[in-house]
């Protein structure tokens, strides 16, 4: 995947403009999934005009901070609850990936449900990405891989000759692939 194309996690907070009336207006604050800090402020006020009677020009932003992973290198198990608008209304959804990172199980999520259900970006809502324990997934596709003997044969594999120099032009006999 292109590194420009890739996912960030903000945590972005904001409120109501301060007025006579409210001097000190109740602070909002999101973890919101975006490429970028300004795709993250825009998704922040949709998100807020549509909860909260706020809408950006009557607002502020007062940060937007990226949340880096605590473990980047240890497989985890990532629940999402998330709804989606389709042709033929809202739907709720939860699904679970393996993942290093939330991020990339973000990433996975808007990847599968573009491809199963046609879903764009803008139909989808993240509503929690959670860290699910081993004991506590559900789906059958992510507890296959919870098993500690697992391995992963590799069936057909091709030698390559490691300099050009070495690897001959023609040769007497076929590759053997299958071991």
């Amino acid at each position: 995947m292109d590194p420009s194309n890739k996912f960030h996690e903000y945590q972005v907070i904001g409120r109501h403009a301060p007025t006579e009336k409210d001097p000190n207006p109740k602070i909002y604050r999101m973890r919101i999934f975006a490429k970028s800090p300004i795709f993250a402020k825009s998704r922040f006020w949709y998100f807020l005009s549509r909860q909260r009677k706020v809408k950006r020009a009557s607002g502020e932003v007062l940060s937007v901070n990226e949340i880096k992973e605590r473990k980047p290198l240890s497989v985890k198990n990532f629940g999402i609850v998330l709804r989606y608008n389709s042709r033929t209304g809202t739907h709720n959804l939860y699904k679970e990936y393996r993942d290093l990172t939330r991020v990339g199980a973000v990433q996975q999520l808007y990847s599968d449900m573009a491809g199963q259900y046609r879903a764009r970006f803008r139909d989808i809502q993240i509503i929690s990405v959670d860290a699910v324990p081993a004991s506590k997934t559900r789906r059958l596709y992510t507890k296959q891989f919870h098993n500690s003997k697992i391995r992963f044969p590799l069936p057909h594999r091709v030698v390559k000759a490691l300099d050009k120099r070495f690897k001959p032009t023609f040769s007497q006999k076929r590759p053997v692939t299958h071991f």
